[in-house]
């Protein structure tokens, strides 16, 4: 009889609830040391690298196969090609709490594992090196720095001149110093040279002292040192949340403890950097999708070996390690893009909230506009609530007025009013902010003779059109939701005849019609088609300058951006916004209104706020015009309370696409059945068309579960999915469940 041996479970990524054992390769004695470490395994045809989650002592080898579930399946056990870390990658707190979002989340454990993990590191790559990178003049770039003809390659010869300078030094004094870099490199210029990492500390700066409020939240937080507490930092805009934010860390600094800083876009990752670089006497890493796989495994490492100390990253960035832990701190905590949409549906704030729970250590979630969860989380006392009423220095609240546009001539949107007022602000020396939350030159192209309007193929249904969004002045056509694009047609398909007109108003049309209209000043358009390339936004803003002038964007710049010589935010085409069927949507808009308008008059220059809508009286303006976010907030959660939604009840989505609508709804059906047979306190409604029924040519359809009761609502999943995964419906659509769901599109 074969002596028993170790039998490894390995989490996978692949969209299977389940683990698959394997033998430990030839000459390695298997133990639970090995639970975290990285191995690479045949799988099928091809090998897959997955992670050691369990170790079975005392399985008989031939009693266990590949995939097998459990050690009764007789089929030979595979052996493992090959183990690829010497210690464990992901242990301890970080391995534990990726267990528990994998049971929130519903979700397979080997794909939670694998979005923990940077790019590199998932295909198998050795733990990255950590040193600094640095740049240097070679021999000949010190002879040739003279001859260079002007431009970004020799401002930044003269910067290296004076010796050596690391990328983040770089990133501070130069913008987009990388092209320059890459042209000496090219012509043996300049080289790259590894630095160690403590070389690239900079010299704190101290900076302002703190108000009375301010000082009341810092000491809040210290005085939970070593320990969890969740504090809601709830600061109108510009009433310094950031300075509670850098006390905090410098005493998180000071007692050898690491800190994470997590903001909702890439945006404004540059910016705050440059805000902490310039504060805390220790380097400052980042980590967002903008960076290369190579940067942001070198960041992964440095988090995980300790090194890296403090580190400001968007929503990935909470996967991070951290082994020495001592602050988190969540920025916008109520920004939509904390949620991940697709994948693995999770929320980086409230996993964050895990996580500080587990690390124990306080967690600082800031934001002007707080959500509604987090707002009655403060009110049951499960979270500090720490306030900051008032604008830190001179600063004022700007002036906010409803314009109303009934019966009034516009031009690309914009009123007779609004354009004075925009004429006035420039004529005063100040800047503009135009802000338009659609992108894009217009909505939908139309022709005026026959009322044909331009549909992605793609996406619309015989009943339900999807309208494709004209670009580039009138000559493109996208669809924002599948992104399929064509030329714009010269005459109208169906009735041949040449009045096509670009109806309502974007970004690039909006652009056009104050180009034309103020044209001694520069115009800026922010918006997703002109911020494609790394830390493009920052350098628009920092070319923008402080002289007279306008921004013409989305949301992109409702968010932390700090314009001193702002004076006037003109706010368009609100009214969209107003009637929505999601019942998130008054909170959404109010939350985006409020950040918009704060963006005004931050220094001391007064700022206005005009409100454009066709519907000045509607409650949800008049209620913020009043009362402010705070009475906003509270009217709507006893709305919520009242209907039964969220923060007052728990929600999951099951989503279902098939090229066919029967095809997706028989498997929402039979999932259905498979809940109901699970019982418990469950509400389920559907299957029932997406609010999008098609997209990408994939019919849509949705089943919402509700619970009063967290638990039952994980219970009744928790039985049914095991079913829902072995029904033959299942191999026949593309299927998702999303915990807490925060768009029901």
């Amino acid at each position: 009889m074969q002596s028993p041996q170790p039998v490894w479970r390995v989490a996978l990524p692949v969209p299977l609830a389940r683990l698959f054992d394997y033998r430990p390769p030839a000459g390695h004695a298997a133990s639970v040391a090995d639970i975290g470490r990285r191995v690479r395994v045949p799988f099928g045809s091809r090998e897959l690298v997955g992670l050691v989650v369990e170790v079975l002592v005392g399985v008989l080898a031939e009693g266990v196969g590949d995939g097998a579930a459990d050690s009764d399946a007789p089929a030979t056990l595979k052996p493992a090609s090959a183990l690829l870390d010497p210690t464990p990658l992901l242990h301890g707190e970080l391995l534990d709490s990726l267990r528990w979002l994998a049971r929130y989340s519903h979700a397979p454990l080997g794909e939670v594992l694998a979005t923990a993990l940077p790019t590199l590191l998932r295909h198998g790559e050795p733990l990255a090196d950590t040193h600094a990178w640095a740049w240097q003049l070679s021999e000949a770039g010190r002879t040739a720095r003279e001859r260079l003809r002007p431009g970004k390659p020799r401002r930044l010869a003269e910067l290296l001149h004076a010796g050596p300078r690391d990328e983040p030094a770089l990133d501070d004094a130069l913008d987009d110093w990388r092209g320059g870099a890459r042209a000496l490199a090219k012509r043996g210029l300049a080289e790259r040279v590894a630095v160690p990492a403590s070389r690239v500390a900079p010299s704190p700066q101290p900076g302002p002292p703190p108000n009375d409020e301010q000082r009341a939240a810092i000491d809040a937080v210290l005085a939970a040192r070593g320990r969890f507490a969740a504090f809601l930092l709830d600061g109108v805009t510009g009433s310094g949340k950031t300075e509670v934010y850098l006390h905090a860390i410098a005493d998180c600094l000071a007692r050898g403890k690491q800190a994470l800083v997590l903001v909702p876009e890439i945006g404004l990752t540059p910016q705050t950097l440059a805000r902490f670089r310039a504060r805390l006497g220790v380097p400052v890493h980042a980590l967002h999708s903008g960076l290369g796989d190579g940067e942001r495994a070198r960041t992964w490492a440095a988090c995980a070996r300790g090194e890296a100390r403090v580190v400001v990253g968007t929503r990935s960035a909470v996967f991070l390690p951290l082994p020495d832990a001592g602050l988190i701190v969540i920025d916008e905590e109520h920004d939509g893009s904390f949620k991940q949409l697709d994948g693995l549906r999770y929320h980086a704030r409230d996993f964050a909230l895990v996580r500080a729970k587990a690390l124990r250590v306080p967690i600082i979630l800031g934001s002007a506009t707080p959500s509604l969860e987090s707002l009655k989380n403060a009110q049951a006392e499960r979270y500090g609530h720490l306030r900051l009423r008032a604008r830190a220095g001179v600063a004022v609240p700007p002036t906010v007025r409803v314009v109303d546009v009934r019966k009034r001539p516009l031009e690309a949107g914009l009123s007779p009013e609004l354009l004075a007022a925009i004429g006035a602000a420039l004529d005063a020396g100040g800047q503009v902010l135009v802000f338009k939350n659609r992108r894009g030159y217009a909505p939908v192209l139309l022709c005026h003779d026959c009322g044909w309007s331009a549909q992605c193929n793609r996406c619309s249904t015989p009943t339900q059109g999807t309208p494709m969004t004209v670009h580039a002045g009138g000559r493109r056509l996208q669809c924002h939701h599948c992104g399929a694009r064509r030329p714009a047609p010269n005459a109208c398909p169906d009735c041949g005849g040449l009045a096509l007109q670009s109806q309502g108003a974007g970004t690039e049309r909006i652009e056009e019609a104050l180009n034309a209209r103020f044209p001694e000043v520069p115009v800026l358009r922010i918006d997703r088609g002109t911020t494609q390339r790394r830390d493009a936004l920052e350098g628009m803003l920092a070319t923008f300058g402080r002289d007279p002038g306008i921004l013409v964007g989305t949301q992109m710049l409702a968010k932390g951006h700090d314009l001193p010589n702002l004076t006037l935010v003109a706010v368009v085409g609100i009214d969209e916004g107003l009637f929505s069927a999601d019942f998130r949507a008054p909170e959404k808009l109010a939350q985006l209104l409020v950040q918009v308008a704060g963006r005004a008059g931050r220094a001391d220059k007064p700022g206005q706020v005009l409100l454009q809508t066709h519907h000045p009286q509607h409650p949800l303006l008049m209620t913020l015009l009043a009362g402010g976010y705070g009475a906003f907030a509270q009217a709507e959660l006893v709305q919520r309370e009242e209907a039964g939604f969220p923060p007052f009840a728990h929600l999951a989505l099951m989503r279902a696409e098939a090229k066919h609508a029967d095809v997706a709804n028989a498997f929402l059906q039979a999932a259905r059945a498979a809940l109901q047979a699970a019982g418990g306190e469950l509400e389920l409604n559907g299957p029932l068309p997406a609010p999008m029924p098609r997209r990408a040519g994939y019919q849509r359809l949705q089943l919402l579960l509700s619970s009063p009761d967290r638990r039952a609502l994980h219970a009744a999943l928790d039985a049914a999915l095991p079913v829902i995964y072995a029904l033959p419906e299942a191999r026949k659509v593309r299927w998702s469940l999303d915990v807490d769901p925060t768009d029901l599109y």
